[in-house]
């Protein structure tokens, strides 16, 4: 295959991509800030069924300040209002998009892993040229390179899983008609922690997310992710 010349307008992102991409950012973002409002009322993190003040906690998160948090106060009640109302907003989403990805194949296209991929040449070639900002491979620039498809297959079918999982479990009325994901969890306390844990992960691949947007050129990748053209860089 040759080169493709810098410059070069090519088509990186179906509109099903673009669209839950943007219902996911603003569902993620709210999900966080109220989640670390929700963190607040009890900062301490158990294993098990029950956890309690005077019970031994595993961790202990710090109190996050009023600026990060849904809403800008301490309100568990409306932090927990928010959190549930994107919480289903991101399960469905997920769901929608998961169904759209397989019907397209975009699943298929974008995040399959080839063989070759996984040699040690080519995971250390692809560890130098992000380390020099060289984010796409010049034959395939549409395509992902390797550090995404990982990425972003552990986000899709790890992390808001997991966390959707867990969080179905915290919910009382859900935890009263699946009683079986406690268990699956191994308590309800359990579930908590691996909710905080799945959330913590999430937040940081969204920060590590940004960073490379703006490495890469925030307003090439902007606007593929606006409207599915993305200009091959130098």
């Amino acid at each position: 295959m040759s080169e493709v010349p810098p410059g070069t307008i090519v088509k990186r992102h179906r509109l099903a991509t673009r669209v839950w991409h943007w219902v996911n950012a603003v569902a993620v973002i709210v999900l966080l800030g109220s989640g670390l409002g929700i963190s607040n009322a009890h900062r301490r993190l158990y294993w098990g069924e029950y956890g309690a003040n005077f019970d031994a906690a595993w961790a202990e998160v710090p109190r996050f300040p009023d600026w990060v948090t849904i809403p800008g106060y301490y309100s568990l009640a409306l932090s927990r209002r928010w959190h549930l109302f994107f919480a289903v907003v991101l399960g469905f989403g997920l769901l929608a998009y998961m169904v759209v990805s397989l019907l397209n194949r975009h699943f298929q296209r974008k995040l399959a892993i080839r063989r070759g991929e996984l040699s040690r040449r080519h995971i250390w070639a692809d560890f130098r040229a992000h380390l020099d900002f060289r984010f796409h491979d010049p034959e395939a620039p549409d395509q992902y390179n390797l550090f995404q498809k990982l990425s972003y297959a552990l986000v899709l079918f790890v992390l808001l899983p997991l966390a959707i999982l867990t969080g179905m479990a915290l919910s009382p009325w859900l935890n009263a008609t699946f009683p079986w994901i406690l268990d699956l969890l191994g308590g309800r306390q359990s579930a908590r922690s691996i909710h905080f844990i799945a959330s913590g992960l999430i937040a940081l691949f969204t920060v590590v997310h940004l960073t490379l947007v703006i490495l890469a050129g925030t307003w090439n990748e902007l606007r593929s992710m606006v409207t599915g053209r993305w200009k091959v860089p130098e």
